[in-house]
């Protein structure tokens, strides 16, 4: 089980810095192209600190535990990307964008169970 939760931190760790870092370097015009429509409707404010929010939340599912610095907080990173992927599931919904919601459902499920799986038995 511990190897089953390093490779689905890692998997959240490489989407969530690649999806954080492309926000925060990216004008919105361009992820509006890029099919993020939704930064249309949100202030540029919002997108950035979105992107902090997910650049954080992947460094924080990997590096505690590596450092052996308060790995608590894997679990509670995990946490927190599991409720950013709530927001994009119910913004994909409210703007019908249902073949969309493939990736943010598979990052939910993935998050969650890294923070179930942390939190417990497997925890460091």
């Amino acid at each position: 089980m511990n190897v089953a939760l390093w490779i689905l931190q890692g998997i959240l760790a490489v989407a969530f810095a690649g999806a954080g870092l492309m926000k925060l370097a990216v004008d919105t015009k361009s992820l509006a192209d890029k099919g993020m429509n939704f930064v249309d409707e949100v202030s540029p404010g919002f997108v950035k600190a979105l992107g902090a929010a997910e650049l954080l939340g992947a460094i924080g599912v990997v590096l505690p535990a590596i450092v052996h610095i308060a790995p608590v907080l894997v679990p509670v990173a995990a946490t927190c990307l599991a409720l950013v992927m709530v927001g994009a599931i119910v913004v994909h919904i409210r703007r019908a964008e249902y073949a969309a919601l493939l990736a943010p459902v598979v990052l939910l499920v993935a998050a969650v169970v890294v923070a179930w799986g942390r939190f417990g038995s497997n925890a460091f």
